[in-house]
This record gives C-alpha cells, sequence and structure tokens, in this order.
C-alpha cells in the first residue's frame, strides 16, 4: 500500500532542521542526535495515574533546538489530553514506521517526557508553520495548507512540548 510516508521517502525528501542543544558530558546524546535526522516522534499523552495512555501516534514534528511542536488534528486525543488536565506527554524520537505495525519498537528510540501547552499566538504559529516548511519541503506543497487552512478554521491544533 502506498502511504504518504513511502512516497515522500520515495521521492527523496530532504530535512534539515535545527536539533535540541543536549549535551552529555561533551558528547552528543542519542535523543540530539536522533533530533538532527528524524521525520517522526512518537506521542503519548501520560494519564494522571502515571500510565502511558493507549492512544499513541507517530506524527510529523519541528524543533525550534528548545521546543517540539506538532500540528494535530483537534480531535485527536494527543490535541485534546492538555485541555482536560493530561499535560504531561512521553515522546519517542525516530521512526520505525506506523507504531501499530512496529511490534513496540518505537519505545527503544531516544526518549523524553515533555509537558505540552497550546500554540495560539499567531505570529508563533507563522514561525513554527515556516520551521514545517523548511523541513518537509516537498511534503509542504500539499500539507502547508491543509495544516495552515486548519489552524484558521479549528480543525487542526498546535501543540508545543517541553521537556520536563
Amino acid at each position: 500500500m502506498l502511504t504518504r510516508r513511502r512516497f515522500f521517502q520515495a521521492a527523496g525528501a530532504g530535512v534539515s532542521f535545527a536539533a535540541f542543544p543536549f549535551v552529555a558530558g561533551g558528547a552528543a546524546d542519542p535523543l540530539a542526535e536522533a533530533m538532527k535526522s528524524s521525520e517522526l516522534i512518537y506521542v503519548t499523552p501520560i494519564k494522571t495515574n502515571g500510565e502511558e495512555s493507549k492512544c499513541q501516534a507517530e506524527v510529523w514534528f519541528v524543533s525550534d533546538g528548545k521546543d517540539m511542536f506538532i500540528c494535530s488534528e483537534t480531535s485527536s486525543w494527543r490535541a485534546y489530553a492538555p485541555r482536560i488536565g493530561l499535560d504531561t506527554a512521553r515522546i519517542w524520537v525516530g521512526d520505525v514506521g506506523v507504531w501499530t505495525r512496529s511490534d513496540g519498537k518505537y519505545k527503544k528510540l531516544p526518549r523524553v517526557d515533555c509537558k505540552a501547552s497550546y500554540v495560539e499566538d499567531k505570529a508563533e504559529i507563522e514561525r513554527v508553520l515556516e520551521m514545517y516548511g523548511n523541513k518537509y519541503t516537498m511534503e509542504w506543497l500539499v500539507w502547508g495548507r491543509r495544516f495552515r487552512d486548519g489552524l484558521g478554521n479549528g480543525s487542526r491544533t498546535m501543540v508545543r512540548y517541553t521537556p520536563a
């Protein structure tokens, strides 16, 4: 089956963006290295009892060197969870395919727990959308308008993840 991911991988879409400035003992941290090369993160909200939600997803993301940002359908659990107080999320960085078909491989990727918050400032949204366009150059020809229109009509939500 031809998926969006397979299509753009075959098209050779490039990636470049700033990585998190995490370092450990002068050597690059595995999380920072993964942030440099990955097109995806795997996200799950953390429930009030500390357990990971059963609803997890692989999503496109961008980073400004401090925070990670996603733009997701407003009806998705990852976008809705902070609205009901579930503002902690666990994020794995890398790409092992669709999470439901990965046999849990994504859980072996570099991981960080984050605080989720909504991005509502129009200038900040524009800054993040520009980062998306720079990172996902080919994909953005189709998805850029969808993200922008969705943020405008409320069908998409931009979430900021700040490492805890």
